[in-house]
């Protein structure tokens, strides 16, 4: 029996009907009724609302694999899931194009002040000089993670006439048009606008910091469609307070519970939505129209499951 414990495209569920394979679809289960029902699963399908810990997959003696919707694994225990010989799968190419897409709205929107006109506009003013904008073309953006995400931005990049200095830690990056791969430290030197696309972990918590911030060099924009806590949004304000920055676009926050912040938390948040330099969305980059049905049509491939004849 498969599991489907997050909302997905019906292609996927259609695909399992013509095969006869037997399937629950619980979009709404909760840790508990997963711990339950996981003895009986091969297979299961997750987005990030449910841990997939130890405890959960020392209850699954049949489970098989284990398909994650979108990017990030960090909720999963990958290395015991493995361990027990569960294959662990995700779908980033589903959704990376929409990631790029929305990354790059953020930064034409900030560098072209768009939401701060709007605003102005609602109080019936019409100021032109002081939104005078920044043009791409010629600039230097750095990419740090160039995984699905990033090297899908970075060819969006590229084709905005920007020079693309890529960096990442665990893959060659291979040149491409506008594109090259590059130290850390060139890149935080050189570039005018710096987009973070890693995957959460202890290693890269907060490494967009207060010692990152005051290592750059040419007050670039800062865009983060990745993980919340890769960022330390209260140094981001104060870099962009002191003038080490020019403006952020976050589609990403470390909590992303407005209604239950504390008083630190709904501080730092109506900083971050009061200054007209950052634009806000909240964690939709990959959230689009079409995104659900290919990363159904990634994890179907992936398990070798396609459509039969």
């Amino acid at each position: 029996m498969i599991l489907i414990t997050a909302p997905i495209h019906n292609h996927f569920l259609h695909v399992l009907d013509a095969r006869d394979m037997e399937y629950r679809y619980v979009p709404e289960m909760d840790y508990d009724s997963l711990r339950s029902e996981i003895t009986s699963a091969v297979g299961l399908v997750v987005s990030t609302h449910i841990p997939i810990d130890r405890s959960i997959l020392e209850r699954a003696p049949l489970l098989q694999w284990i398909a994650r919707l979108g990017s990030g694994m960090e909720h999963i225990d990958v290395a015991f899931a493995e361990s027990k010989g569960i294959r662990c799968i995700s779908s980033p190419e589903g959704n990376r194009r929409a990631v790029a897409e929305h990354a790059m709205g953020l930064l034409l929107n900030v560098v072209r002040n768009i939401n701060a006109c709007q605003n102005e506009l609602k109080q019936f003013q019409w100021l032109r000089d002081k939104n005078r904008g920044m043009e791409l073309e010629g600039k230097t953006a750095g990419i740090i993670g160039f995984g699905n995400t990033g090297s899908s931005f970075g060819r969006l990049l590229a084709a905005f006439g920007m020079q693309v200095l890529a960096y990442d830690k665990y893959r060659e990056v291979m040149p491409m048009p506008n594109i090259q791969s590059a130290s850390i430290t060139e890149l935080m030197e050189q570039a005018d606008v710096i987009s973070l696309h890693l995957p959460y972990t202890p290693e890269t918590h907060y490494l967009a910091g207060s010692d990152f911030f005051q290592a750059l060099k040419r007050k670039p924009v800062i865009i983060n469609t990745s993980r919340g806590s890769v960022l330390d949004a209260s140094a981001l304000c104060d870099a962009l307070d002191a003038g080490m920055i020019s403006g952020a676009g976050l589609d990403v926050l470390e909590n992303e519970k407005p209604n239950l912040f504390n008083s630190e938390e709904r501080g730092l948040f109506e900083r971050l939505i009061y200054d007209p330099r950052i634009v806000l969305t909240p964690h939709i980059a990959g959230y689009t129209r079409e995104s659900p049905r290919k990363m159904a049509m990634v994890i179907l491939e992936k398990l070798g499951l396609t459509s039969p004849e």
